[in-house]
């Protein structure tokens, strides 16, 4: 039931969204940067390393998780899914080298803050032409509700 609800939400907002995406492109791009700078900015006043790898990773699960959401729905056409699939792997590849997984040198602690602004600027400077504006607005709304 839940699903359900969900689904119908989500159907409802892309109904309602898709007119506005001309105007939307410029105001998706803001809000997803705002979020992002929030990480940044909660990063920066953790007082110890392993609060600021929390919230590194909490970040990047919430956005690998809104991705991930996004990719299920049917409404979603291939094309968008693909791009949201290379944005996935990007996230993954910042997640596994703050961790030092995957053939990664872990992020030492005294450059969590700069990896964290990497991390930014790398995400705001994104090719997001893969992505459109609808789909980035159902990040951003997951996102909210995360």
């Amino acid at each position: 039931m839940k699903k359900f609800i969900f689904s119908v939400l989500t159907l409802a907002l892309v109904g309602f969204i898709s007119p506005l995406s001309a105007q939307s492109a410029g105001d998706a791009e803001t809000m997803f940067k705002k979020h992002i700078n929030k990480m940044v900015e909660s990063v920066e006043k953790a007082e110890s390393p392993e609060n600021k790898r929390e919230i590194l990773n909490d970040s990047f699960n919430d956005l690998i998780g809104a991705i991930e959401k996004v990719e299920t729905m049917s409404a979603v056409p291939e094309t968008e899914k693909q791009g949201l699939a290379t944005f996935k792997a990007d996230i993954q590849d910042k997640q596994s080298e703050l961790n030092g997984e995957n053939g990664f040198a872990a992020v030492p602690n005294n450059n969590l803050n700069n990896f964290a602004n990497f991390v930014q600027q790398d995400l705001e400077q994104a090719d997001t032409v893969t992505i459109g504006v609808t789909t980035l607005l159902l990040i951003i709304i997951i996102l909210l509700l995360l």
